[in-house]
C-alpha cells in the first residue's frame, strides 16, 4: 500500500510540473523581451525616374568638347526665326535611360536644351521621353511618332531620339519660354543637323576604369556607352547599355544637397558628412569635403537597386572623391 501511495504521489507531481511548465515559460517570456518575430523582407523599392538629377551648372559652358548639335544650327535658326541664337560650347550627358548627350541654345538668351540619344532608339524610348508630361499631341512636321507636350517635344531622327526642351515651356507666356513655332522651327533645324553632329559611343577618362567592373556587374553586360568627361574640373563617369546606365558624377562648391530638403527626409547612408539613399531614384548623395556626389543606377524595366550595389559601385573611385 504504501508503494502503491508513493507511486500515486510521484504520478501527481509529475502531472503538475507538467501543467505548470508552459505558464512558467509564457511568465517568463512576459517578463523578458518576448518573442522574437520572423523578419518579413522589406518592399522592394524600384526607381521611378527616367533620368538622375543633374549636378548644378551643367549648361554646356563647361563639359565635353566637339561636334553637338546646338553649335551646328545657330546661323541656321538666326536667319529663319530672325532673332540673335547662340550656343554654349560644350555638351554632357544625362546618364538616364535612354542616355541623352544634351547641349544648350540660347534664343535672344533664352535657355533651351536640345538632347540626341547617345545609342540608336528602342521602341519605347520616345515613351520615356514623354514619361510625366501629362498630354500630347502629334507634330505632323517632324513625323508619325513626334510629340509636342507644353514642356517639350520629342521625335526621332533616323536611329536616334531627340527631346527639345525650352528653359520656360512651349507656348505658356513665360518669359524664357518658346511659342510653338519656335520650337518646332529648332526641332526641324536639329532634325537636319543631328545626322551630322553625332558622338562616337565610347567616350571614356582613365579615372573612371577603376569602377568598371562593379558598373558592368550592375548593367549584367559588356557596356556599349561610355561617356566620361570633366565639368570645371569636376569627373562625371557614365556607363550604359540599352536597358541600364550607371553615372557617377562630382561637383564641386554646390552649396546645398536639394534631395536633404525634402519631407519626409531622405535616409541617412553610411558615407560623407551628411550622405543620403534615395531607393525610389536609385541614387546615392554625399557631401565630403568641396565635393558633392551623387551615383545612381538605372534599369528598363526598372529593378530595385540597393545602397550596397550603390556603394560598391563608388567605392573604387572613393580615394580620388576623399583626398
Amino acid at each position: 500500500m504504501r508503494r502503491r501511495t508513493g507511486r500515486l504521489r510521484a504520478v501527481a507531481c509529475l502531472l503538475a510540473l507538467g501543467l505548470m511548465t508552459p505558464a512558467c515559460s509564457v511568465a517568463r517570456r512576459a517578463d523578458g523581451a518576448g518573442p522574437v518575430p520572423s523578419a518579413s523582407p522589406a518592399p522592394a523599392v524600384v526607381p521611378t525616374v527616367v533620368a538622375p538629377p543633374q549636378a548644378e551648372g551643367l549648361d554646356g559652358t563647361a563639359g565635353a568638347p566637339g561636334p553637338q548639335v546646338c553649335t551646328a544650327i545657330t546661323r541656321t535658326l538666326t536667319a529663319s526665326l530672325r532673332v540673335t541664337v547662340t550656343a554654349n560650347p560644350n555638351s554632357w550627358n544625362d546618364g538616364g535611360l535612354p542616355a541623352l548627350d544634351l547641349c544648350t541654345l540660347l534664343v535672344e538668351g533664352r535657355p533651351v536644351t536640345v538632347g540626341v540619344s547617345a545609342l540608336p532608339r528602342q521602341p519605347d524610348s520616345l515613351d520615356r521621353l514623354l514619361a510625366g508630361t501629362g498630354s500630347s499631341e502629334p507634330v505632323s512636321e517632324l513625323g508619325p511618332d513626334a510629340r509636342i507636350a507644353e514642356s517639350r517635344i520629342v521625335f526621332a531622327v533616323a536611329d536616334r531620339t531627340v527631346r527639345i526642351t525650352p528653359a520656360g515651356g512651349i507656348d505658356r507666356g513665360t518669359a524664357s519660354g518658346i511659342d510653338r513655332a519656335g520650337a518646332v522651327a529648332i526641332a526641324l533645324a536639329a532634325r537636319d543637323a543631328v545626322p551630322m553632329a553625332l558622338r562616337d559611343a565610347r567616350q571614356s577618362d582613365s579615372a573612371c576604369q577603376v569602377s568598371n567592373s562593379a558598373a558592368e556587374r550592375f548593367v549584367g553586360v559588356h557596356v556599349q556607352l561610355r561617356r566620361d568627361y570633366r565639368v570645371d574640373g569636376a569627373l562625371t563617369c557614365i556607363w550604359g547599355t540599352y536597358d541600364a546606365t550607371v553615372a557617377i558624377v562630382e561637383a564641386f562648391d554646390q552649396p546645398t544637397i536639394p534631395e536633404a530638403d525634402r519631407v519626409p527626409p531622405p535616409r541617412l547612408a553610411p558615407i560623407g558628412r551628411p550622405g543620403y539613399y534615395l531607393p525610389d531614384e536609385g541614387e546615392l548623395v554625399f557631401r565630403q569635403g568641396r565635393r558633392v556626389v551623387r551615383v545612381t543606377g538605372l534599369t528598363n524595366p526598372p529593378r530595385e537597386v540597393s545602397l550596397d550595389t550603390l556603394l560598391g559601385i563608388v567605392d573604387p573611385l572613393l580615394p580620388l572623391f576623399l583626398r
